[in-house]
């Protein structure tokens, strides 16, 4: 009898605590970023794939045609189409969408991406891109947030190639990118400015950049541009792909999704964004 009633015990307690396991927390995810970002809607291919095996996660951005960081957190939107802004600088009253956008959430994850040429150009690298991530850092309220920095890609270029900005320093000459002789030198580059951002701010570093190379040269026959910078959709799908091993640390390969792209490149790019 004693027995009986144990196991009855046992069998009850243990019901209860399969029917009471709580649903994995909600982590909430948020890009800031350009149109290296959200072109064919990279976000929203990264959401489907988490809806497979991960709907915990949220996906949420603030892009902007031609936006760098520092312009998220300086300038106010005065009229917006698919393509283009007009944007003007914000007063000390005034709040960008940007800065709207990072108070409204606890945000477990931020994933930020610049421009390319202020990434090569070591003085605005250093003071105007690593003055904005320490920015954003500080208005965000969850203290574990985690910071990802998206690494990005050498495009289409006739080198050698040598990007300048005029000096914001009146009468100061302009800076300027080291003279880049070819496509591998780019992305060296592009890979080590990156680094150095990530290392200073703690930021975790994507390996997008590194991915669009190791796809470019070993599989020439897989396009993944549309013009001289922008993703194409095969593009913006390895993006997605990338993002998506490196939130859940899951392999890509095992999803469903394809996206709109051809089966075989699908599953060619999800192998390779590990």
């Amino acid at each position: 009898m004693k027995n009986t009633l144990l196991l009855i015990i046992i069998f009850c307690v243990s019901f209860c605590k399969s029917q009471n396991v709580r649903p994995d927390k909600e982590v909430n995810v948020l890009f800031i970023g350009n149109s290296l970002t959200y072109f064919h809607d990279m976000p929203k291919m990264l959401q489907a794939m988490l809806n497979e095996t991960d709907q915990n996660f949220k996906i949420y951005q603030s892009t902007f045609p031609g936006m760098s960081l520092s312009d998220h957190l300086d300038n106010i939107i005065v009229a917006q189409t698919e393509n283009m802004i007009n944007t003007r600088k914000k007063t000390d009253s005034e709040t960008t969408e940007t800065e709207k956008m990072i108070a409204e959430r606890n945000w477990d994850v931020i994933i930020m991406q610049t421009g390319q040429v202020s990434i090569l150009i070591p003085e605005d690298r250093d003071l105007d891109i690593d003055h904005s991530i320490k920015a954003i850092k500080k208005m965000v309220s969850n203290p574990d947030c985690k910071f990802i920095l998206f690494t990005t890609w050498a495009g289409k270029e006739n080198y050698p190639q040598k990007y300048c900005y005029p000096s914001k320093i009146i009468l100061a000459p302009a800076s300027c990118s080291p003279l880049i002789k070819d496509f591998e030198q780019h992305q060296k580059l592009l890979s080590e400015g990156h680094s150095l951002l990530a290392s200073k701010n703690d930021l975790i570093q994507s390996k997008n950049g590194e991915k669009f190379y190791e796809v470019m040269t070993k599989h020439p026959d897989i396009e993944l541009l549309e013009d001289e910078i922008h993703p194409n959709k095969t593009g913006s799908f390895f993006n997605a792909c990338i993002f998506y091993s490196l939130l859940t640390n899951k392999d890509a390969s095992q999803l469903k999704y394809l996206g709109e792209i051809k089966p075989e490149t699908a599953n060619t790019l999800k192998r390779m964004a590990k």
